[in-house]
């Protein structure tokens, strides 16, 4: 009956947010106390296993939350039939977590409501939809610099590993043209002074890698040390992948190809990088966002960049086509990477690591930004078909709304 009056409630406007305006009735009926989802897992790290009946109506409530959320719960196809074994499904999948998340921030709120309300119903969700196929599964994530990509994929790997899938993750980085490939491509277009636009990658390697995933069965997920060992049979060597890999220290920091990483198959692909899967913009609707001079774009030469970037685009579209699905993870205002990135530098030379200079950064975020500017490439993504969940990213990098483009289009 709860469960079904909260799905009810959620269906109008004005329905309870996920964690503040949740009526307080509720939490009286159910345990006697304003407990709210991170303070349950909270009491679970310290060792309150869900097992008394106290913790069992603490299951309840949790499954409440679940449908409290209405974009949320439609994303990863939660409902009043199925939230609780959801939620029961999430609680053994976080105590089987909780020794090998030692290296990350368990006792940061940030992170526990990111574990909660991302990262294990997605990596549920990867999980069933891989049920459905015999090919590898690839899961493209598009995000700006700062919104969290590497982590989410750590996590994931980490998570889909308890559900018996092996998981590789992939950056739009280790597909980076070779350093000398880069020397000469600059030579022809000297505004090419950093890596990353559109044009500075290997976009054949990039799908010749993902269509051997395709023609591989898994076999193993595991670093290939000698491929002349005896253990290694016919049918392994067949699956050999090689994924590529990109160091950014070398050539004082301009990067370049390393070693490749050799696997042997895998069940999901995590493709992520800065703009994973966006597609070029109309001619017309870019120079109509140009003429609005958005910043830092200020003269005709920048201008001349950004249209060349978008045109640099169609290249891609061969390499997106290989996604299986798509997400973007969304700052809700675009300017938060250039801070989260002067963070970043700030924090690896308090750690007595080289780092770049504020101006530095804000030059470079800033030539990105320039390339491919969110206001215009992202949002474009968020309105068109392509794009199956959308994260919002708040300033301080916790997460915000959940939900399928659709969904969330319709409540704007």
């Amino acid at each position: 009956m709860l469960l079904a009056a909260i799905w009810a409630k959620t269906r109008h406007p004005g329905r309870w947010q996920f964690f503040g305006e949740f009526p307080p009735d509720i939490f009286n009926k159910m345990d006697g106390s304003n407990l709210n989802p991170v303070e349950i897992l909270e009491a679970w790290i310290t060792g309150d296993r869900p097992l008394t009946n106290k913790s069992a109506r603490e299951l309840e409530l949790l499954a409440a939350w679940e449908l409290a959320d209405d974009a949320r719960s439609r994303a990863f196809n939660i409902t009043p039939d199925n939230a609780a074994d959801f939620v029961r499904h999430k609680t053994d999948l976080f105590f089987s977590l909780l020794d090998e998340l030692h290296t990350f921030p368990l006792k940061s709120t940030v992170f526990l409501e990111t574990l909660w309300n991302l990262w294990l119903p997605l990596a549920i969700q990867l999980s069933t939809e891989k049920q459905s196929s015999n090919q590898t599964l690839i899961q493209g994530i598009l995000g700006s610099q700062g919104t969290g990509k590497t982590t989410l994929c750590q996590v994931l790997k980490l998570i889909l590993g308890k559900l018996k899938y092996s998981t590789v993750s992939i950056s739009l980085d280790d597909l980076y043209k070779t350093y000398a490939d880069r020397q000469q491509l600059q030579k022809g277009d000297p505004r090419l002074i950093w890596r990353g636009p559109p044009g500075t990658h290997d976009i054949d390697l990039g799908i010749a890698v993902l269509d051997k995933f395709r023609g591989s069965s898994v076999v193993e997920l595991a670093a290939v040390d000698n491929l002349k060992s005896d253990v290694f049979k016919t049918d392994l060597i067949n699956n050999i992948i090689e994924i590529p890999r990109f160091d950014k220290s070398a050539w004082g920091g301009a990067g370049d190809r390393t070693q490749p990483e050799i696997i042997c198959g895998a069940d999901i692909v995590l493709f992520e990088g800065w703009f994973v899967g966006v597609n070029p913009v109309a001619e017309a609707a870019l120079n109509e966002f140009l003429a609005t001079a958005p910043f830092p774009i200020s003269t005709e030469a920048d201008c001349q960049f950004a249209r060349d970037m978008n045109a640099k685009l169609h290249d891609y579209l061969p390499l997106w086509k290989r996604l299986d699905r798509l997400m973007v993870l969304y700052p809700r205002d675009y300017r938060f990477s250039q801070v989260w990135r002067n963070q970043a530098e700030r924090e690896m030379m308090a750690a007595g690591k080289s780092g770049m200079g504020e101006d530095e950064i804000n030059r470079f975020v800033e030539y990105f930004w320039k390339a491919l500017h969110p206001e215009l490439f992202i949002q474009s993504m968020l309105s068109g078909d392509r794009v199956d969940l959308v994260i919002e990213i708040l300033g301080d990098r916790a997460i915000g709304k959940i939900g399928r483009a659709i969904d969330l289009k319709s409540s704007n």
